[in-house]
């Protein structure tokens, strides 16, 4: 009983900020205009704008590494697309404002500062040991401005595609406060802040962390006597680097790259970890569940709990859907503007909203299939989802 009051008290301090991260991120999907982000990534201050549009973007590691990927196939530099890619899952709009609650203000915008600083350092050497490579020019923009109700969808997607480790790292932050005894947790500042930020960096460096769903583990680590410049570590290196992610980078860019991406956030997390605890000390317990609940932060963690129950029943239904086989040819068309599993997700809906007895989407190749539908009507579908069938 106690660990689940302690995975809800966690949640009711995630929820708030989490919802209004989610609600800021689909606004800025309706203001932007269509392209903006591919269109703006060359020349020389294409690192600068990588970066800098990278950083309030909520994708964790699952979306940037498409989202990367695109961006160089489209004419960015490889500077600009490693950038992108070390900056962008280390924080977000959700992200800055669940630190910020449960750890602190200076916690979260140093964290910004840090993720903005080490996408620009990597970003830059990266151009300067990548062979040079001619610009391609940016792809022609089919798609319309989003209406409001493509970001609230937009919004929603956002906290679907990290549903999954929100529960991971609610029932981590719980286990730890109820379960782990704080001597373990304490022997790591008794053994000094180096070896603290060591063990944190390698634990996160080939594990899938996201940034947002991470920081209640981070909080209850703090809480129970991590030094805090470790759990920054834990919250820069992790969400930057997992197997896949390095694997992606060393496919894409070549080794040379990936020697830049790895050093970059190996030396530049601990360099940034060590300097936070040196110019910024906290005390372990001031904010990480020290927040009175209130009818905002329940009805917050109520919506947040729906959306996740939603969410799973949702998986469910589509993981039984995909082992059904219908009848006839499969249809495909090719399909431009998969760049994350949401967006596969979302198409995937469309299609089985569509009477397709069965859906394959991949996002690699840039292909839906359907059987059930004829190729009109599956294009037909594709636009309707928000994408643009080539």
């Amino acid at each position: 009983m106690e660990f689940l009051s302690a995975a809800w008290n966690v949640t009711l301090q995630l929820a708030p900020w989490l919802l209004v991260g989610a609600i800021v991120s689909g606004v800025l999907h309706v203001l932007l205009p269509p392209g903006f982000v591919r269109r703006n990534l060359r020349g020389r201050s294409g690192v600068a704008k990588a970066v800098l549009v990278g950083v309030p973007l909520p994708l964790c590691s699952c979306g940037v590494i498409p989202a990367g990927l695109g961006l160089k196939r489209d004419g960015a530099s490889d500077g600009a697309s490693v950038g992108f890619l070390i900056a962008t899952p280390q924080t977000g709009v959700d992200s800055v404002l669940v630190s910020a609650s449960m750890l602190g203000w200076p916690f979260a915008l140093f964290k910004v500062v840090a993720a903005l600083g080490l996408g620009l350092v990597g970003g830059y050497l990266t151009d300067g040991v990548s062979p040079k490579r001619s610009s391609l020019p940016p792809p022609s923009s089919v798609a319309t401005r989003p209406r409001w109700r493509d970001g609230f969808a937009h919004a929603v997607e956002l906290i679907r595609t990290i549903w999954v480790w929100l529960v991971v790292g609610v029932f981590l932050s719980a286990a730890i406060t109820t379960v782990v005894p704080p001597q373990v947790l304490t022997g790591f500042a008794a053994a000094g802040t180096l070896v603290a930020i060591l063990a944190a960096l390698i634990v996160s460096l080939p594990l899938y962390v996201c940034a947002t769903a991470s920081v209640p583990v981070a909080a209850a680590l703090v809480a129970g006597g991590f030094p805090p410049g470790a759990a920054l570590v834990f919250l820069m290196a992790g969400p930057a680097t997992n197997v896949a992610t390095i694997g992606a980078v060393s496919r894409a860019f070549g080794a040379r790259a990936l020697g830049v991406y790895l050093v970059t956030i190996v030396v530049g997390s601990v360099a940034l970890g060590w300097a936070f605890e040196s110019l910024l000390p906290m005390s372990p317990h001031v904010h990480a569940h020290d927040h009175d609940s209130s009818w905002i932060a329940a009805i917050a963690g109520l919506v947040l709990s729906g959306l996740v129950v939603f969410f799973a029943v949702s998986e469910v239904r589509a993981r039984l859907g995909r082992r059904a086989v219908g009848s006839g040819p499969f249809v495909r068309v090719d399909v431009e503007g998969l760049t994350c599993d949401g967006c596969v997700r979302k198409l995937e809906t469309k299609l089985r909203a569509g009477d397709a007895t069965e859906v394959r989407v991949d996002r690699e190749a840039g292909i839906a299939a359907a059987r059930g539908l004829n190729e009109d009507e599956l294009r037909a579908l594709v636009r309707a989802a928000g994408f643009v069938p080539r």
